[in-house]
């Protein structure tokens, strides 16, 4: 129970790629579950924006814009699968997964000022004391965020484990350590049926601390994939794959980059330099499968063979000053 409730205000992960895996993404259940679930939180919060309208509640007012906020990190899944399955173009040479990103930037500012709205209300409301109203109408509103976020997180742990997918299983589970934070609303409720006025607009800055820790965790992911920022052990990996094939003497370099949830790489090998063109290729071929089987969402691969005479690309340009130069024959 305590670990349920730290993590309700600790920040968690609302990055797109961590929320996406194979088995999630090629499952019509899995797509099916998304979208019920984005459903199911959307009535959630328009039936406490109601209770907030008639209470004027700022902790319920809280809790409603932090479900909105966490229903929101929908979009960028959505957004994925529809758009990353359309097809590279002449224009969009490498597809259509940067719209993931432009995403994520709405998101992050609709989170943002979900925040400002909820601190701005309760700071007014504790300068500015006032009576709360519908006090059962309010615990009744925080029961049903409680419910709500439980039902998507039963719903959403039960589909993914039903067809393999770990993100959606870890999805659940947020939702459900999310619907502890809605519970908040009934001490708000309590300590206003006390007399405490001060009770309710508290409990609001509370839950605009916790959506801050919301804020601060999606723009962290935003900034970092928007710097093509990748996880360091990733890039470990990938270079003890490539070490580890057969007829390659070294790796010179190896990049990555997320396009949008599935990620791209690039490296250059140092082989022999006695080898056939044939030879070199069919170690570079063989580099670019190994890789895409060993790194989690890796799909393509670009490999460049250098020659352990001319080891890494700031060779290319003096050889080909000479190549242009020599005599053609």
């Amino acid at each position: 129970m305590w670990h349920r409730l730290t993590h309700a205000v600790v920040p968690h992960s609302h990055d797109s790629r961590a929320k996406i895996d194979p088995e999630l993404e090629s499952s019509r259940d899995g797509l099916r579950a998304l979208w019920i679930s984005l459903v199911g939180l959307g009535i959630t919060a328009i039936a406490q924006a109601v209770i907030v309208v008639l209470s004027g509640s700022v902790a319920l007012l809280g809790d409603t814009l932090h479900n909105v906020a966490d229903a929101l990190t929908a979009v960028p899944l959505g957004i994925a699968f529809l758009l990353g399955r359309r097809a590279a173009t002449r224009a969009y040479t490498y597809g259509y997964g940067r719209a993931e990103d432009l995403a994520g930037i709405v998101i992050v500012l609709v989170i943002a000022g979900s925040a400002v709205a909820a601190a701005w209300t309760a700071v007014d409301r504790l300068l500015r004391p006032a009576e709360v109203t519908h006090l059962p109408w309010v615990a009744a509103a925080g029961l049903v965020g409680f419910v709500g976020n439980e039902l998507v997180a039963r719903y959403r742990i039960r589909v993914g484990r039903s067809i393999g997918s770990a993100a959606l299983v870890a999805d659940g589970l947020h939702a459900r350590t999310d619907g502890y934070t809605s519970l908040a609303v009934l001490a708000a409720a309590g300590g206003a049926a006390l007399g405490w006025r001060w009770a309710d607009p508290v409990i609001g800055l509370v839950i605009a601390v916790a959506i801050s820790f919301v804020l601060k965790d999606a723009a962290r992911e935003v900034y970092r994939r928007l710097m093509d920022a990748v996880d360091p052990a990733i890039v470990d990996q990938a270079e003890t794959t490539l070490r580890a094939v057969d007829g390659v003497q070294d790796v010179a370099a190896v990049r990555l980059r997320w396009i949008g949830h599935r990620l791209h790489a690039e490296a250059e090998l140092v082989v022999n330099a006695n080898l056939s063109l044939v030879a070199a290729h069919e170690i570079a071929a063989d580099a670019e499968h190994q890789l895409t089987h060993a790194v989690p969402r890796l799909t393509t691969a670009t490999v460049h063979t250098d020659p352990d005479s001319h080891p890494g690309c700031h060779h290319h340009t003096d050889l080909s000053h000479q190549r242009r130069q020599a005599p053609r024959s």
